[in-house]
Protein backbone atom coordinates (compact mmCIF):
# COMPACT_ATOMS: atom_id res chain seq x y z
CA UNK A 1 0.00 0.00 0.00
CA UNK A 2 1.30 3.97 -0.79
CA UNK A 3 0.36 6.68 0.81
CA UNK A 4 0.66 9.78 -0.51
CA UNK A 5 0.24 13.01 1.72
CA UNK A 6 0.37 16.86 0.52
CA UNK A 7 1.20 19.82 1.65
CA UNK A 8 1.60 23.48 1.00
CA UNK A 9 -1.76 24.59 0.42
CA UNK A 10 -3.57 28.00 1.55
CA UNK A 11 -4.47 31.49 0.68
CA UNK A 12 -2.32 33.73 -1.96
CA UNK A 13 -3.10 36.88 -3.75
CA UNK A 14 -3.52 36.47 -7.43
CA UNK A 15 -0.34 36.44 -9.45
CA UNK A 16 1.39 35.03 -6.27
CA UNK A 17 3.15 31.97 -5.64
CA UNK A 18 2.84 28.49 -3.44
CA UNK A 19 4.47 25.43 -4.19
CA UNK A 20 2.82 22.29 -2.85
CA UNK A 21 4.62 19.02 -1.78
CA UNK A 22 3.26 15.36 -1.92
CA UNK A 23 5.56 12.54 0.25
CA UNK A 24 4.91 8.98 -0.25
CA UNK A 25 5.49 6.62 1.91
CA UNK A 26 4.50 2.83 2.06
CA UNK A 27 5.26 0.28 -0.83
CA UNK A 28 6.87 3.19 -3.16
CA UNK A 29 9.03 0.93 -4.88
CA UNK A 30 6.72 -0.01 -7.63
CA UNK A 31 5.82 3.61 -8.07
CA UNK A 32 6.75 6.07 -11.39
CA UNK A 33 5.09 8.45 -13.12
CA UNK A 34 3.53 11.11 -10.54
CA UNK A 35 1.12 14.06 -10.60
CA UNK A 36 -1.27 16.81 -9.88
CA UNK A 37 -4.95 16.72 -10.13
CA UNK A 38 -7.32 19.58 -8.82
CA UNK A 39 -11.16 19.76 -8.28
CA UNK A 40 -13.46 22.54 -7.29
CA UNK A 41 -16.96 21.75 -5.95
CA UNK A 42 -19.95 20.52 -8.49
CA UNK A 43 -17.22 19.63 -10.87
CA UNK A 44 -15.21 16.71 -12.07
CA UNK A 45 -10.85 16.15 -10.76
CA UNK A 46 -9.24 17.55 -13.81
CA UNK A 47 -5.63 17.01 -14.71
CA UNK A 48 -2.91 19.26 -13.74
CA UNK A 49 0.53 17.74 -14.33
CA UNK A 50 2.65 14.76 -14.75
CA UNK A 51 6.26 13.56 -14.08
CA UNK A 52 7.92 10.30 -14.52
CA UNK A 53 10.23 8.58 -12.50
CA UNK A 54 12.71 10.33 -15.33
CA UNK A 55 11.74 13.73 -14.64
CA UNK A 56 9.29 13.77 -18.31
CA UNK A 57 6.76 16.09 -17.15
CA UNK A 58 3.52 16.98 -19.22
CA UNK A 59 1.37 20.05 -18.55
CA UNK A 60 -2.61 20.88 -18.98
CA UNK A 61 -3.09 23.53 -21.12
CA UNK A 62 -4.39 26.37 -18.59
CA UNK A 63 -1.23 25.91 -16.64
CA UNK A 64 1.32 25.32 -18.76
CA UNK A 65 4.24 28.72 -18.29
CA UNK A 66 2.87 29.55 -15.13
CA UNK A 67 3.39 25.64 -12.99
CA UNK A 68 5.97 23.52 -12.76
CA UNK A 69 6.26 20.02 -11.58
CA UNK A 70 9.31 18.55 -10.23
CA UNK A 71 10.38 15.14 -8.65
CA UNK A 72 12.99 14.11 -6.18
CA UNK A 73 13.20 10.37 -6.19
CA UNK A 74 15.34 10.17 -3.13
CA UNK A 75 13.14 12.15 -0.78
CA UNK A 76 10.05 10.10 -2.83
CA UNK A 77 8.47 13.43 -2.97
CA UNK A 78 6.91 15.56 -5.97
CA UNK A 79 6.05 18.94 -6.39
CA UNK A 80 4.10 21.48 -7.83
CA UNK A 81 5.95 25.08 -8.21
CA UNK A 82 2.67 27.60 -8.95
CA UNK A 83 3.57 30.47 -9.73
CA UNK A 84 1.53 33.72 -11.59
CA UNK A 85 -1.26 32.38 -9.86
CA UNK A 86 -5.04 33.44 -10.91
CA UNK A 87 -8.66 33.14 -9.16
CA UNK A 88 -9.69 30.20 -11.45
CA UNK A 89 -6.35 28.24 -10.10
CA UNK A 90 -8.66 27.94 -6.41
CA UNK A 91 -9.15 23.80 -6.07
CA UNK A 92 -8.42 21.57 -3.80
CA UNK A 93 -5.39 20.20 -4.90
CA UNK A 94 -4.57 16.32 -5.22
CA UNK A 95 -1.26 14.20 -5.46
CA UNK A 96 -1.65 10.87 -8.18
CA UNK A 97 0.90 7.88 -7.95
CA UNK A 98 0.55 4.97 -10.18
CA UNK A 99 2.17 1.81 -10.62
CA UNK A 100 -0.15 -1.21 -10.66
CA UNK A 101 -2.57 0.90 -9.02
CA UNK A 102 -3.12 4.39 -8.83
CA UNK A 103 -3.11 6.29 -5.90
CA UNK A 104 -4.74 9.43 -4.52
CA UNK A 105 -3.65 12.06 -1.35
CA UNK A 106 -6.70 13.35 0.81
CA UNK A 107 -6.01 17.34 -1.34
CA UNK A 108 -5.19 20.28 -0.46
CA UNK A 109 -6.56 23.66 -0.31
CA UNK A 110 -5.27 26.29 -2.80
CA UNK A 111 -7.16 29.69 -2.18
CA UNK A 112 -6.53 32.81 -4.71
CA UNK A 113 -7.86 35.60 -3.94
CA UNK A 114 -8.13 39.07 -6.06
Amino acid sequence: QVQLVESGGGLVQAGGSLRLSCAASGSIFSLNTMGWFRQVPGKQREFVAIITRDSIANYADSVKGRFTIARDNAKNTVYLQMNSLKLEDTAVYYCYAVSRESYWGQGTQVTVSA
